[in-house]
């Protein structure tokens, strides 16, 4: 890298994207490349470690414009705002996940040809309902 830091291309190919990507973020506000003498994007060394970041935060599921919430000077009154929203729809996020890798060890430990008859999963689904959580005859426990 030079002095004057690095082009945009040299950026890119350092993280395996496109320019248009680094383009792009700069529009969105989450990157600000300084300018030579030509008008041509200079990046340094605060740059790679900003492109790390995004790609780390996109990489954990957040958003561009929770990512520029998140590492933007210029959004401090908004920033926890923006992130106690996204981290009350993570925590739902997380508990559907919990309640979906609990469904499918369910069904892979039961013995039934149909996941429907078994008795933890009609219980499971009689919660969901509201119904009574009694299994129908013949869903006795096959698991």
């Amino acid at each position: 890298m030079r002095s004057n830091g690095m082009g945009i291309g040299a950026l890119a190919e350092r993280f395996g994207l496109g320019t248009h990507v680094l383009r792009y973020w700069e529009e969105r506000g989450l990157l600000a490349p300084s300018r030579d003498a030509a008008g041509r994007r200079r990046y340094g060394e605060e740059h790679v470690t900003r492109v790390a970041v995004v790609l780390r935060a996109k990489e954990a599921g957040l958003s561009l414009d929770v990512i520029r919430a998140l590492v933007s000077p210029t959004e401090p009154g908004r920033r926890g705002e923006v992130l106690r929203g996204e981290a009350e729809a993570l925590r739902a996020r997380v508990a559907a996940g919990r309640a979906a890798l609990e469904l499918v060890e369910c069904a892979m430990g039961c013995e039934r040809e149909d996941v429907t008859g078994c008795a933890h999963f009609v219980r499971a689904v009689a919660e969901r309902t509201g119904a009574d959580a009694a299994a129908p005859p013949g869903t006795g426990p096959r698991r």
